[in-house]
């Protein structure tokens, strides 16, 4: 097994992201996980950009042990000497430098003839190697670069002392077929390439950045250059998780591996989530939301049979508990009966059968069923109980300035109603400890939310409560097209449901 550095630029290409943002204290919790998850280096910024990327990147240095520690730096003297500056305190120090060699850029953004980057290339590697043994040289926009040019400059490089040579696709241009072969022609026609470790950088606007640094690899690149979630300019870097877990789950036919901890992928993808205030799109591979989610009757099927069936990874492996199945309209019987029965609620098949037809009913309704659904479901349609209280009328008071929210319940108990008005922190407040005083059962609210069944501005709101009394939890469920009704019928439903408990319980003692 041939052995994959993993360069991560989350802290730097990843940062460029549109929207992204991090504080210096940020970038070292997000280098220290990057450490914990076995990331061989770690480019931790550019230090000339700014006073706080400098400093950002100088913490970094001094704070984390273990990967390689590198700072960007422009082909100029002042950018190598403020990176050389950053990272003279690692452990473990490396300057990367760069200029582009595509003739558009050179005609268009540097003014500059091939012959004057040769040159800024050999002088600066070498001012580089000056502060530093470990240099890296990109050949900016290499894939659109002329071939026999590029391997020049590569070979210059090498000779001024570059122990890394990495291969931008900066604008995401290339196939992965053809990033290969320029690859295989590196190695074949760059004299001293056996000097330096072949390392690819590829972006994603075209969609393929994965698949060309995976391509590379098969063709000798020995070095990925990438961010967490995908981060980076425009439509991001090759996504670090999908690399390595590309190179975990087909051994047979990359033959290599790396040295990253890979149930350390799930948190370090929250993380940078979570920091970075980006999301990760839910159906993103690896770490989105629903990566190992199931809602297909046949797939879900498949995989409680055996997960082999639909799952080539196991979520466990990079740090989740367990696969998830999605219970919505395509979901099958064997999947609801599993769920209920993960639930506590064993039941026969002819209560399986009936809980499955008010499932699909309710399916119907909703994007995806939850759990709380599938209670009040079964406890509704299989278990029912006794209403005991009615809801007869709600009345509520609230506003933004100097009125104290109040709620009038009036409840039903037979043949007798009973009202009281009630203030509190806001009217589902009130609402609740109305309901709490005619009742005589006070309980603590656990849980409650609120979403829309259907749509627009006439949306049928469903409120979800999770009560607690005595040490007992319910849930409750109410639904209405005006959101505090339904926040009283679902309250009254708990209560209702704790009632019905506490009576069978005095039977049995009884």
């Amino acid at each position: 097994m041939e052995r994959i550095y993993i360069f991560d630029t989350t802290l730097r290409d990843g940062e460029q992201t549109p929207g992204a943002n991090l504080s210096t204290e940020e970038k070292l919790i997000i280098a220290k996980q990057l450490s914990r998850l076995g990331v061989d280096i770690i480019e931790a910024g550019f230090p000339i950009s700014s006073p706080g990327d400098f400093e950002a990147v100088k913490l970094i240095a001094r704070e984390v042990k273990g990967p390689i520690i590198c700072g960007l730096a422009r082909a100029r003297a002042e950018d190598i000497d403020r990176a050389a500056e950053a990272i003279k305190i690692a452990e473990r120090p490396r300057i990367h430098t760069f200029i582009s060699t595509s003739d558009i850029h050179l005609k268009h953004q540097f003014r500059k003839t091939r012959e004057e980057v040769l040159a800024i290339v050999a002088e600066m590697v070498a001012r580089a190697k000056g502060y530093v043994e470990d240099v890296e040289y990109s050949p900016m926009d290499a894939t659109r670069s002329d071939h026999e040019y590029l391997y020049k400059v590569l070979e210059i490089a090498i000779e001024a002392g570059a122990t890394t040579v990495n291969i931008p696709d900066t604008v995401g241009y290339t196939t992965p077929a053809e990033f290969a072969d320029l690859i295989r022609g590196i190695k074949k026609n760059v004299k001293n390439i056996d000097q330096a470790v072949i390392s690819v950088h590829c972006h994603n606007d075209l969609g393929m950045a994965t698949a060309n640094s995976l391509s590379a690899v098969l063709a000798g690149a020995r070095q990925i250059e990438c961010a967490v979630n995908g981060l980076g300019e425009r439509a991001g870097n090759t996504s670090l998780e999908e690399v390595v877990m590309s190179l975990a789950t087909r051994p047979d036919n990359f033959k290599a591996e790396t040295g990253i901890k890979l149930d350390e992928i799930y948190s370090i993808s929250r993380m940078v989530s979570s920091l970075t205030g980006i999301p990760v799109q839910p159906n993103k591979a690896i770490v989105g939301a629903n990566a190992f989610a199931h809602e297909s009757g046949i797939h879900q099927d498949g995989v409680l049979k055996e997960r082999s069936t639909y799952e080539i990874m196991r979520p466990e492996t990079i740090g989740l508990s367990k696969s998830r199945l999605v219970l919505g309209k395509l979901s099958g019987r064997h999947a609801l009966g599993q769920r209920l029965g993960e639930l506590g609620y064993q039941l026969s098949k002819e209560e399986l059968n009936g809980a499955f037809v008010r499932f699909k009913e309710l399916a119907d309704k909703k994007k995806e069923v939850f759990d709380e659904d599938l209670i009040a479901l079964v406890e509704d349609e299989v278990f029912s109980i006794p209403e005991t209280f009615s809801l007869e009328d709600v009345y509520t008071v609230s506003g933004s300035r100097q009125i104290i929210p109040e709620a009038t319940v009036k409840l039903r108990r037979g043949d007798k109603v009973f009202e009281e008005k009630v203030w509190g922190n806001g009217p589902v407040d009130a609402i609740y400890l109305a309901i709490d005083k005619i009742t005589g059962l006070p309980c603590e609210l656990m849980d409650f939310s609120v979403r829309a069944v259907t749509e627009k501005k006439d949306a049928l709101g469903e409120a979800m409560v999770k009560i607690k009394h005595k040490g007992e939890i319910i849930i409750g469920r109410g639904a209405s097209t005006d959101v505090i009704e339904a926040s009283a019928k679902a309250y009254l439903a708990a209560v209702n449901r704790l009632v019905y408990k506490m009576r069978e319980r005095k039977g049995k003692e009884d």
